[in-house]
């Protein structure tokens, strides 16, 4: 499966975890490098010294590529900046800013740099700053998403078509079945968020994991794009925010119902009733949790068997 994406990362499959808040720790971020793919710590929950551990009790665990996924809106940035410098991370995952910000002096300190866009118009601005890659995320994506509402299968070819540098795809793929689609739009790589956090590597909690594997189609919304738009799962809180919505609330009324702590409330201490859930549509799909090797066991076989029905009768025309 090499391509542009595996010989840019130094991995074997073209499949990169997804960097989320309180759910990937350096345990998933290892375990996925360590089964071939791209491990990512997510650092935008993370005080600077916990992502020193981190990064440092990844590097014992694996000798493999793996990254720091840097939100650039966290207020302590330089200081992470200094230390993933510092430690030598490998490679970096920047979003939620701008990509000329950092790119520079990461990739001066040979760090190969990702940026995480919704649309054509910034994945240009992320080429032009000089990232080495791109990740356009699609409006099924969890956690923080695009305002536009913009679907994988429309975002994908759509950046292909208009960048030259490599593409991973993002939002709604989790299966075998849709890292082959991702490919066939244009992709070189998929990232995948959703199906990870139901791992037992994953430092989620076991009832926040309990919940995904639960999820029906429809149980997840897109909701408070006046602040940081973000895909959650439909609970108590969830309807504190449709309520507020109802009664015409304020952008200042909306943040004092979010308040501060509700995506560790909900998805590290497990608060399935008051505690921000955010996950993406892919959940529907999610029906038991596992090991990280057995995910990626499970993803690659489905590709490759599915790859093999292509050249039968089933896709002929």
């Amino acid at each position: 499966m090499g391509n542009r994406i595996t010989s840019l990362f130094g991995i074997q499959y073209p499949i990169i975890q997804g960097g989320m808040i309180w759910c990937s720790g350096w345990k998933l971020a290892a375990s996925v490098s360590n089964s071939g793919g791209l491990g990512v710590i997510g650092a935008g929950s993370m005080y600077p010294h916990v992502l020193e551990e981190h990064i440092l009790k990844c590097k014992s665990a694996t000798d493999k590529p793996f990254a720091v996924n840097l939100p650039m809106l966290y207020p302590d940035i330089d200081k992470h900046i200094e230390i993933i410098i510092r430690l030598q991370v490998p490679i970096v995952f920047t979003s939620a800013g701008n990509p000329k910000t950092w790119t520079a002096i990461l990739k001066e300190n040979n760090i190969k740099v990702v940026h995480v866009v919704s649309s054509v118009k910034f994945a240009l601005k992320a080429q032009d700053a000089g990232v080495d890659a791109i990740v356009a995320e699609g409006f099924e994506a969890g956690g923080h998403n695009g305002r536009d509402e913009t679907t994988t299968i429309c975002l994908i070819p759509s950046v292909a078509k208009a960048i030259k540098i490599p593409l991973i795809a993002a939002g709604g793929i989790g299966t075998g079945k849709g890292l082959l689609a991702a490919l066939n739009l244009g992709a070189d790589g998929v990232q995948m968020g959703s199906r990870f956090i139901t791992s037992l590597e994953s430092s989620a909690h076991d009832n926040f994991k309990n919940k995904i594997t639960e999820l029906n189609e429809g149980d997840t919304l897109l909701t408070l794009k006046e602040l940081t738009p973000v895909r959650l799962v439909k609970n108590a809180f969830f309807q504190q925010i449709t309520d507020a919505y109802e009664n015409d609330a304020s952008t200042k009324e909306l943040e004092q119902i979010l308040g501060r702590g509700r995506a560790k409330r909900g998805m590290f201490e497990g608060d399935l009733i008051e505690g921000e859930l955010e996950v993406g549509q892919i959940s529907s799909l999610i029906t038991k949790i596992q090991p990280v090797n057995e995910i990626m066991d499970e993803i690659i076989s489905e590709y490759q068997q599915i790859l093999k029905e292509q050249n039968t009768s089933k896709y002929q025309f």
